[in-house]
């Protein structure tokens, strides 16, 4: 009797598991596989949006990618957008927790206007952004003026009009991964410092022999979903250069959105799309390979 009692119970509870499970599980198939099984068929066609026909491409889409510059280009342009925010990003991030960890007066306020960033809007800070990067009246050439400096003109000029944008992301971004570095210092007892402090090591020893080695899985998230923000990074670019000047600034996810909704080519869009998404999962699966780790704590 008891044995019946717990197999109805499990059969209740393997019930009740899926009543949860279901309406997840159909919204996801609804606004997520289903969209992705369809762009996956379209990339495949000559697909145009002001056409009502389609005809089978087969991989044609796919191999003139390899050869198409302005893709090859936008690809570059992800890749050192996300070569520079990265490491930059972390770096700025890992430092202000280690700031605000620390038990003070008032170190609340900081965390918050260090996390306030986060809150505003990704179109609200790229507008403000561009407003400061003007070169008649934008805050930061005034300030360039005032100090004996030439105005430069961030948005207008290639060779600097990316360094703004990657300076936007990483003042929009750093306090919610300052954040995620905060968490994972807190789960560090403070048994190992006091034991190291003990035995005379010193600040950098204690970062670099603690703290380091025990944000491992910490520094693997940090990476990995940074890294997919970055090469998927499209509002800024579009608010503040949309692509320029001369293209220096077009990143793949702005040469998917040009080459779909002005070019009308979405089977060419879907196709890029298709690609540039395996390519991620790609440096990810690598990206949790290279972080991957024993240490427990």
């Amino acid at each position: 009797m008891r044995k019946s009692g717990f197999a109805a119970y499990d059969k209740q509870e393997s019930r009740a598991a899926l009543l949860f499970i279901v309406p997840a599980f159909v919204l996801l198939a609804v606004f997520i596989f289903y969209p992705m099984f369809r762009a996956l068929l379209i990339s495949f066609q000559n697909f145009n949006l002001i056409s009502a026909q389609s005809s089978f491409a087969g991989w044609s889409n796919y191999v003139k990618l390899f050869s198409d510059g302005d893709f090859g280009a936008s690809l570059r342009h992800s890749f050192y957008f996300t070569l520079v925010v990265l490491p930059v990003q972390t770096a700025v991030s890992l430092g202000l927790a280690l700031l605000v960890q620390r038990k003070s007066r008032g170190i609340g306020l900081f965390r918050t206007v260090y996390f306030l960033p986060v809150v505003v809007s990704f179109a609200i800070a790229s507008t403000i952004f561009r407003l400061i990067y003007n070169k008649d009246y934008g805050m930061l050439n005034v300030i360039l003026k005032g100090l004996g400096l030439p105005a430069l003109d961030f948005l207008s000029n290639p060779d600097i009009s990316m360094l703004g944008v990657i300076v936007l992301c990483i003042w929009r971004a750093m306090g919610f991964v300052m954040v995620i570095f905060l968490a994972g210092l807190n789960n560090i007892p403070e048994s190992l410092y006091e034991a190291a402090h003990v035995d005379g090591a010193g600040a950098a020893q204690r970062f670099f022999r603690i703290t380091l080695p025990l944000l491992q899985r910490t520094m693997a998230f940090v990476v990995i979903i940074t890294t997919m923000d970055a090469l998927k990074i499209f509002i800024p670019i579009y608010i503040t250069t949309s692509g320029g000047p001369a293209g220096s600034t077009s990143t793949v996810v702005h040469f998917i959105y040009e080459t779909a909704f002005k070019q009308m080519n979405m089977g060419y869009a879907a196709a890029a799309a298709f690609l540039f998404f395996f390519l991620v999962l790609l440096i990810s699966v690598a990206q949790l390979r290279l972080f991957r780790t024993d240490v427990e704590y």
